[in-house]
């Protein structure tokens, strides 16, 4: 390991800054669901960067195995096969409701998702983004998933030099990196998106791309006026633009896999409808157990009761 490495430093430093105690709070009880398993849990997306607690707060339970995590060996074998597994979870933390969306998968399936190897672009674009370590059951633990972070912006820098503009500014590169995976998932997102999410994190994102572009070997040339152009022929851009496009040819198909499986995985999913249509509509749906249990078969019942509401036309 090089004794000086800005980059690692860079994130290790990142991924330990400190969070709303009612988060930690919150890890510390997901981690409890697999007990010794959990190798480490990660606090990302709109909580952390809004700093509320008002929302549904994003979580990833990494595991040693997840047929550790409670629930069916049904739910568990969908997971090694097509993870990750998604919760909707509410709890009470420092006498206030907090909500939380938690993704479980094993922390080497974590590790696999950040090189970029796959046709897979969710994970990778997600954790080159902000995210904390808010659990960690060991320093070993905690360097692993170092590492894994590291790969992920390693491979979105990678990626954002093959697909960004032939020179610009850093922002430049990320904004047309996050477009770019925007249109290969199954996302609604409102445009500008890309723009607003660097927008929150201009310095971050600039600083980071020359070291990862550094860290991953690639060469690149900084103007007068600051500007980076990445030294890649046309060739190179060539054969990456048709790489590319695979992934956004199969990702919506590879996301809609993962919302099949999530309409029969996802625990909690009622509950977190029913928050979702009271935060946008003001509106409270009182939802019996069956409906708990059965989200599938609820469906069509709820939806006749928001179109009969008004909520959905």
């Amino acid at each position: 390991m090089a004794l000086n490495d800005p980059l690692r430093d860079g994130i290790g430093e990142e991924l330990r800054r400190p969070v709303h105690a009612a988060v930690t709070q919150l890890a510390d009880q997901l981690a409890a669901l697999a007990g010794s398993a959990t190798a480490a849990v990660l606090f990302y997306g709109s909580g952390l960067r809004d700093e509320t607690l008002d929302g549904v707060l994003d979580f990833y339970v990494l595991l040693d195995d997840v047929g550790a995590w409670p629930g069916s060996r049904l739910a568990a074998l969908a997971n090694r096969v097509l993870p990750p597994n998604v919760a909707y979870l509410e709890r009470t933390v420092a006498d206030r409701p907090v909500r939380a969306k938690v993704a479980v998968m094993s922390l080497a399936q974590f590790a696999a998702g950040m090189t970029g190897e796959g046709l897979d672009t969710t994970l990778w674009a997600r954790f080159s983004q902000p995210c904390r370590c808010v659990h960690a059951r060991s320093e070993t633990d905690r360097a692993a998933l170092a590492s894994a972070v590291q790969d992920a912006v390693k491979t979105a820098a990678r990626w954002a030099a093959a697909l960004g503009p032939e020179r610009g500014a850093a922002e430049d590169y990320w904004r047309a990196l996050f477009a770019r995976t925007y249109v290969a998932e199954i996302r609604v997102e409102r445009s500008g998106r890309a723009d607003d999410l660097v927008a929150r994190d201009a310095a971050r994102y600039a600083e980071l791309l020359p070291l990862a572009w550094t860290a991953a070997g690639i060469a690149f040339n900084v103007s007068s006026e600051g500007e980076l152009s990445p030294q890649r022929d046309h060739g190179d851009r060539r054969g990456a633009a048709r790489r590319w496009a695979w992934r956004q040819r199969l990702g919506k198909p590879l996301n809609a896999l993962r919302l099949l499986k999530a309409a029969c995985t996802f625990d909690g999913a009622a509950d977190y409808v029913a928050w979702k249509v009271e935060r946008h509509s003001g509106v409270h749906l009182d939802l019996s157990d069956w409906q708990r249990r059965h989200p599938l078969l609820a469906a069509p019942g709820v939806y006749w009761r928001l179109r009969r509401a008004g909520i959905l036309r």
